[in-house]
């Protein structure tokens, strides 16, 4: 088979690399790629969002399945583009990408289908919503863009000074440009947070290994909203019993849901949780692999990636037994320092031999480019470091060990990923 994978991060290198073990796949290609996905795929040099480009390419390389790693080209619709050229692609046509695509969407969705969440409503006057906010006189408050905004559209609001000014960032000042038209006025809940990721074929869910993410750029949870500063599977606070909830009340639901309003759902529902004392409700829905949740998730699954994909594409993974390791993988992110701010590129690494024929380790490359024989920086978050270990203390101590192996000039990393494990 000849692959085709979209996107250009860590969860598209790990998707790679997941590709690349499969005896059916010969031939991998990547666009745009980066540097760490080179060692699995040719890289092809045409953005996600150029989808006609892309669906041309498939057609002309005569490619057998394209995975769609991002969020914003699936979306904005790249499904419906390739089917319309008769090509095999894994992603929600655009009708279901909106699950993630629209907050207000996603919270309509679970009010009509009883899915547990928290309460909201949702805006497209800011006047309004600072009206709502001041009757229901309760802080914290969650503001939401109801658009995407690269994981970074959610304010956590202490005062009503502080909601004030959040409702003037997100709806008037644009600070999340269209993304911010309308927003969701949600209440704060409390507890622990978990990444349950889920294969999907329109009707039938198969869930994967559970994960949890660490948000915030500095040690301690403080600092400001990232796209993520590392991960750890699986979620201790994850029991069996959560579990069994979760499949009746969330999991399957959601998928009957969308296919009851007309959206069949294929591709990966990432099912963002938070385990309230009434029980887990939904905080949010991705319709994608998670980064860097994919980079804990997929070198665990015992399975083929390529035979998991195809039975979700052809409607026929209620045939599929899904299995993972019984081991823990955590992942640290080398950022650059500065991020989510400001932070300089172009910085030159060295160390990438140390993994080499390393069993258990992984460097996936989030933001890296080559310049001549260099490999250099090339975004806020470069390198999620992964490790496996029997437990999750082992894999903890192994991938902060493997931290060290990677140099370069603006390394910046938080030091307390998965330390929540020590409390469970």
């Amino acid at each position: 088979m000849k692959v085709l994978i979209v996107g250009s991060g860590g969860r598209e290198h790990a998707i790679a690399w997941s590709v690349a073990k499969s005896p059916k796949v010969d031939k991998i290609y990547c666009a745009p790629g980066n540097a760490g996905i080179a060692e699995y795929a040719e890289c092809v040099s045409i953005k996600a969002m150029e989808f006609e480009k892309l669906a041309d390419f498939a057609v002309d390389k005569a490619i057998d399945l394209t995975i769609i790693g991002m969020d914003d080209p699936l979306v904005g619709g790249i499904v419906d583009v390739f089917e319309a050229k008769g090509l095999k692609v894994f992603g929600p046509r655009k009708n279901a990408a909106i699950l993630e695509g629209s907050k207000a969407f996603s919270k309509d969705l679970m009010k009509k289908y009883n899915i547990p969440t928290a309460a909201y409503e949702n805006f497209d006057d800011p006047a309004k919503a600072i009206e709502y906010i001041k009757a229901q006189g309760k802080f914290p408050v969650v503001l939401k863009a109801d658009g995407l905004a690269l994981g970074k559209g959610v304010l956590i609001c202490k005062t009503l000074e502080e909601a004030e000014a959040g409702v003037k960032e997100i709806m008037e000042d644009k600070k999340f440009g269209s993304a911010g038209n309308t927003m969701v006025v949600e209440e704060f809940m409390t507890g622990r947070e978990v990444s349950v990721l889920s294969f999907v074929d329109g009707k039938t869910i198969k869930t994967m290994t559970s994960a949890q993410d660490h948000k915030r750029a500095k040690d301690g949870d403080q600092g400001l909203n990232t796209g993520g500063m590392g991960t750890f599977s699986p979620s201790p606070f994850y029991t069996k019993e959560i579990d069994e909830f979760c499949q009746k009340a969330i999991y399957q639901p959601t998928v009957d849901a969308m296919a009851a309003e007309g959206r069949p759902f294929v591709g990966i529902i990432f099912f963002g949780l938070m385990l309230t004392e009434d029980g887990p409700k939904v905080l949010e829905y991705n319709a994608r692999f998670g980064d860097p949740e994919a980079q804990v998730v997929l070198p665990r699954m015992k399975n083929d990636i390529i035979e998991v994909v195809e039975a979700c594409v052809n409607g026929t993974l209620d045939r599929v037994d899904l299995q993972f390791e019984d081991n823990a993988a955590v992942c640290v992110i080398l950022a650059s320092e500065g991020y989510p701010v400001a932070y300089q590129k172009g910085v030159p690494m060295t160390g990438f031999e140390n993994f080499k024929d390393k069993d258990g380790y992984y460097c996936f490359h989030a933001g890296t480019r080559r310049d001549g024989e260099q490999i250099v920086t090339n975004g806020g978050r470069v390198l999620g470091i992964t490790a496996l270990g029997k437990d999750l203390k082992e894999a903890r101590k192994n991938a902060y060990e493997a931290t060290e192996w990677i140099s370069f000039a603006n390394k910046y990393m938080r030091h307390d990923i998965g330390k929540a494990i020590d409390e469970a």
